[in-house]
């Protein structure tokens, strides 16, 4: 089995490729291609992918290029992880955001929007490729907005292309975690689209025991989501809340930690990788020391905005269970062994979400199996999350009509009508800013 990585120099590349060799030997995969435009990261990547080979005792073949076609010819999975305008983008979009007093995140409001203008151009001619030279295969889209993103491109490859996302796994864990409970041994009724969505119960059998948690703030205090949102809010919504959703119920306290001078994201992984891909080192363990050293202090630092926004202390220690690449592997697994097995995705919602079309991406509880992925009925939803999924997800249509077109005034009206923007005049100061920022954007009509 081969498999495809596109964004092959990335920093989190090192996690997909320790995936890979934990599950090499029982899923059959004996060829890994990176691909990547940019072959000076390739060549940062490969000794730290020879020490997890040397430290694992273990050889997955891998082959790293600039070649897409040679990349995607003969893939079985296609796993997606680029980055359109790399860090410096994201900078950009987040900074731009922040100076006009809104958001600067790289999914949430006007940075996700901007991400998403220049990345879907992209992707699109990338779903182009990969139903010429690899008609078969599956696309697993880790590529943010994961959801906006999959949307794009399931209008090229269809079902076969889904977007993973680790937060409602790792929502569903922590949560586990708080209850004292396995998470294995539970059924998550969780619902949403990407960086949106709630976690409306938890079964044990037939006993939800979400009620409880919520009741007890205590075990509320001992979770992230808890800390986050706060036991009052939580009983107020009678459900759990994905961690992003802290930037639309505390906009405001977000903002001004945004503002205040705080190294934003963006800033702070630009400058925490650069030493990493600069370095030259002298052994393949040297490069795998590096990386994980690295690795652990962006780990710290994840959600430190909202973290400080909520007056939440700066994580400490970080655990080593993984994210998204333990996503991408359980749909592999799920494929190859055709289990049918339940994983919450970004896929197409059919009707699963009855208020949506079924064409619309949405994150939900879904069935894997060989011959395709099945959403879970979902059915109806408290009002004011269908309230903002239906105005996201007329956004979200509007960006892709605006990337597809290459069009500022669709961008405007995508990022003025976005529920965290406050007037026409500062989304349109706002595009003004990504087209001066981003070259892509510069030449797009009006």
């Amino acid at each position: 089995m081969k498999i495809a990585v596109l964004g092959g120099g990335g920093f989190r590349v090192p996690m997909v490729y320790g995936a890979l060799l934990s599950h090499a030997s029982r899923l059959g995969i004996d060829d890994v291609a990176l691909y990547d435009i940019d072959a000076s990261r390739l060549a940062s990547i490969d000794p730290v992918l020879r020490g997890l080979e040397r430290q694992r005792g273990v050889n997955l073949p891998f082959a790293a290029t600039s070649d897409l076609d040679a990349a995607l010819d003969g893939a079985d999975f296609v796993f997606c992880a680029i980055r359109v305008g790399g860090l410096d983008g994201r900078v950009v979009d987040e900074r731009v955001a922040v100076d006009a007093g809104v958001i600067g995140q790289e999914t949430v409001g006007p940075g996700g929007i901007g991400f998403a203008l220049r990345t879907i151009p992209v992707m699109l001619d990338l779903a182009e490729r990969v139903a010429v030279r690899a008609p078969d295969a599956w696309f697993v889209n880790f590529t943010n907005p994961a959801g906006l993103v999959t949307e794009a491109i399931q209008e090229v490859l269809g079902g076969r292309a889904v977007g993973i996302c680790d937060s409602p796994t790792a929502l569903c864990r922590r949560v586990a975690g708080a209850l004292g409970r396995p998470a294995s041994s539970l059924r998550f009724d969780y619902f949403g689209l990407n960086h949106l969505g709630w976690l409306r119960g938890v079964y044990a059998g037939d006993e939800d025991l979400l009620p409880g948690l919520l009741a007890d703030d205590e075990q509320l205090q001992s979770f992230e989501e808890g800390q986050l949102f706060g036991g009052e809010w939580l009983r107020a919504l009678g459900m759990i809340p994905n961690e992003y959703l802290y930037f639309y119920y505390y906009a405001s306290d977000a903002v001004r930690v945004l503002r205040s001078g705080v190294e934003l994201r963006a800033e702070f992984l630009l400058r925490q990788q650069r030493p990493f891909y600069e370095a030259h080192w002298i052994s393949p363990e040297a490069a795998l020391a590096g990386w994980l050293d690295t690795r652990r202090e962006r780990e710290q630092m994840y959600f430190a905005e909202a973290r400080a926004a909520a007056g939440i202390a700066v994580q400490q220690e970080w655990d080593d269970i993984g994210g998204y690449e333990g996503e991408a592997l359980a749909v592999v697994d799920a494929v190859v062994r055709n289990e049918s097995r339940m994983l919450i995705l970004d896929v197409a919602n059919r009707s699963s979400l009855p208020f949506l079309d079924p064409a619309a991406v949405v994150e939900v509880p879904s069935f894997v199996g060989s011959t395709g992925v099945v959403p879970t009925a979902v059915g109806e939803v408290p009002g004011h999350a269908r309230a903002l999924m239906e105005a996201i997800k007329a956004v979200d249509r509007l960006t892709i009509r605006a990337a597809r077109e290459r069009s500022l005034d669709l961008a405007v009206q995508a990022i003025a009508l976005h529920p965290l923007v406050p007037s026409v005049k500062i989304a349109r100061r706002i595009v003004a800013g990504y087209a001066s920022g981003h070259p892509e954007l510069a030449e797009w009509s009006r």
